[in-house]
């Protein structure tokens, strides 16, 4: 099977993460029960998530070699991958500080097998930073961020798509409004269709959406995209946004689980809807799952590339997926890989 090609572009972060036994209250200074630093970024997660869950972990140790080997040959440039024989290849578009965070993102990124070649260090900016407080008791978390050097990012750095052209553009709302916008306009030119997972939730222009071929969005993100009044189903904000030009649109719900509504071929002829309750697991944090909803989700995308895409399978997949995620503590570090979660469906 030919290789298939995923571009990510987005933010890249470092978590700062407080567990704690509640939320405090104004003005309350409270002991937190743990504080780790780890790798983040609902880009770069993205990322991780497609590489994760697209090979073995084993795998990609062995391509890490062999890269490690070429570059010392003089075979393969500082930031590429050296391509075996993964289905999927994964590449990361954005930007870090020229500082320790921003390094150690670059590093992480490559040890799970992705090309980081597209990733700029800016002298002039800080990393990107997010403070994340995780409630042990229910695993919910609160997210604070600060963009650092994801907002260098500009609409005139992306007139044109780098090559080679994706199969596949994976967004999100961490870099600049505007930036996504351009990125939407360049990809509807050269025909990349785009998945879109609009958080930090923000309104869209109307003529943004005919440009999604996939929109993945939680409950308070299918909401504020919406125009219809306080109180609609969100069945009827789905049906929306394909009304509005989007092909596939996938709610998730938490524990209450997931639907998806998306298109006939002919539209005139209607849309299907269908969906899955959710995985009961034991909840230890939620920070990464949906952004190993949408990893899990892309590659199955970019898996039936010249076939015919199951859209069923791949919102049943991605949600077992991030069922996995969430037994775990932190973002990345909770991603599974592909050699984890082939069993959990059976």
């Amino acid at each position: 099977m030919p290789q298939a090609t995923v571009v990510v572009i987005g933010s890249l972060n470092i978590d700062l993460t407080f567990v704690t036994p509640r939320l405090p209250s104004a003005g309350e200074t409270l002991t937190a029960l743990s504080f780790a630093t780890n790798a983040g970024g609902k880009g770069a997660n993205q990322a991780v998530a497609c590489a994760r869950l697209s090979r073995t972990k084993a795998h990609t140790a062995v391509t890490k070699k062999r890269k490690l080997g070429a570059s010392q040959d003089g075979g393969i440039g500082a930031g590429a991958v050296a391509q075996g024989n993964e289905e999927v290849v994964v590449r990361m578009v954005g930007a870090v500080g020229d500082d320790e965070f921003g390094r150690a993102l670059i590093k992480g990124l490559e040890d799970d097998g992705i090309d980081v070649a597209g990733i700029q260090m800016r002298p002039d900016s800080k990393t990107g930073t997010a403070g994340i407080i995780v409630e042990k008791l229910t695993g919910e978390n609160r997210i604070l961020i600060s963009p650092g050097a994801n907002h260098t990012l500009m609409p005139e750095h992306f007139i044109e798509l780098p090559a080679p052209l994706p199969d596949l553009i994976i967004l999100q709302l961490e870099i600049p409004l505007e930036t996504v916008l351009q990125i939407l306009r360049t990809a509807e030119e050269v025909n990349v269709p785009v998945l879109l997972n609009p958080a930090p939730a923000l309104k869209l222009p109307n003529d943004a959406f005919k440009r999604i071929t996939h929109l993945i969005v939680n409950e308070t993100e299918a909401v504020t995209l919406s125009d219809l009044p306080e109180g609609t189903p969100l069945v009827e904000r789905a049906m929306e946004y394909l009304h509005k030009g989007v092909q596939y649109v996938v709610v998730t719900q938490g524990e209450q689980g997931v639907f998806f509504v998306h298109r006939k071929p002919d539209f005139e002829e209607g849309s299907v809807q269908d969906g899955f309750p959710g995985v009961t697991v034991k909840v230890v944090d939620t920070t990464a799952a949906g952004d190993t909803f949408v990893g899990a989700y892309a590659v199955e995308v970019v898996k039936s590339i010249g076939g015919a895409f199951d859209c069923h399978r791949a919102v049943y997949r991605a949600n077992v997926v991030a069922s996995k995620c969430v037994e775990r503590e932190g973002a990345q570090s909770a991603i599974p890989w592909l050699e984890e979660i082939d069993n959990l469906e059976k």
